[in-house]
């Protein structure tokens, strides 16, 4: 239950950023409105001192909110995506998705990544940047601040990957097909791919975008096999495996709901934005839970993490493609 003594200031500033990043993010190149709450958040938590007052509502905003995004956003997860594809495209997709979680959970031990900040970097680069981490992070990450830097992480590599992949991808040879692959079993986020592909022409971009949504539908699959490898070994019975927090239930359900009864295009459309809007607010607050010193000492590492990964997507689609 929301306390509006205690929680009601943390929520409105949560709220208050979190518009602001709405409104000003379409006029900013290069940046979407979640990554823009939570820089205006981490900027404000480290350019003013927060009253203590403040602290409860922030972090109700930053847990209950994310939460609460990730059942909105479910309603754009369709899994006849994956029938889209050939089985093929679709074999490497599931290759490369399922092959970076295990890389992501052993690379986060070998370079001791702190805190939850190397997986959720993994599980955002495997699927689909943000919206990927927003769903598995209430249910592994207790400390906001390792989803912050997460978020950083994805959102540049995926702006990186944007700019840099129509400037070489032209240079290799390869069919438009192929190169639609490249970009859409790799770039992180629909809105990087689709910047990347339609920039160099649209039978590339239909065809990254098709890849993508594939990626995208394996969300839910993702989440149970991540939860069961992270498990493994620590559990008594078969059963707690399947002990996910109710929220992932309920993304899978809806997910596979929508797949079987779809619903109409602007109706998910109408969902869909104010999942990212909640999810907006809650980037806001869990910025505000961000300072400068920690975004330093464990952003490294994290830059360092994100980097590996992202490149071991890149030469695992690069080897498919070379082999075919």
């Amino acid at each position: 239950m929301i306390n509006f003594h205690s929680h009601g200031k943390g929520i409105l500033l949560s709220v208050l950023l979190g518009t602001v990043a709405w409104i000003f993010a379409p006029y900013i190149p290069k940046m979407n409105e979640i990554l823009l709450g939570l820089i205006l958040g981490i900027l404000v938590s480290n350019l003013i001192t927060i009253p203590t007052s403040f602290q409860d509502g922030i972090s109700f905003t930053g847990s209950k909110l994310l939460e609460l995004s990730i059942l909105f956003l479910a309603f754009s997860i369709n899994l006849s995506h994956i029938a889209d594809l050939g089985w093929q495209t679709f074999m490497i997709v599931l290759v490369v998705v399922f092959a970076i979680i295990l890389l992501t959970l052993w690379l986060s031990i070998k370079m001791k990544c702190p805190g939850s900040t190397g997986w959720l970097i993994g599980f955002g680069t495997a699927i689909c940047g943000s919206s990927a981490i927003a769903a598995l992070a209430p249910s592994v990450s207790k400390n906001k601040e390792d989803i912050g830097i997460a978020m950083a992480v994805i959102n540049l590599f995926g702006i990186i990957g944007m700019i840099a992949f129509p400037a070489i991808l032209p240079l290799v040879g390869w069919s438009l097909n192929e190169i639609g692959l490249m970009i859409g079993g790799t770039l992180h986020s629909v809105g990087n791919v689709a910047g990347a592909a339609y920039a160099m022409n649209k039978e590339i971009g239909d065809a990254a975008i098709t890849v993508k949504l594939a990626r995208v539908a394996l969300l839910s699959p993702a989440l149970i096999f991540f939860n069961y490898i992270q498990q493994h070994g620590t559990v008594k019975n078969w059963k707690e495996h399947f002990k996910l927090p109710w929220y992932l239930w309920a993304f899978i359900g809806i997910s596979i709901l929508v797949t079987f009864i779809p619903l109409p295009t602007d109706v998910i459309k109408l969902l869909e934005t104010i999942g990212k809007a909640i999810l907006t607010v809650a980037m806001a607050a869990i910025g505000l839970k961000v300072k400068f010193s920690t975004l330093y000492q464990s952003g490294k590492k994290g830059m360092v993490f994100g980097l590996i990964i992202f490149v071991l997507q890149i030469l695992l689609v690069f080897i498919w493609i070379m082999m075919k």
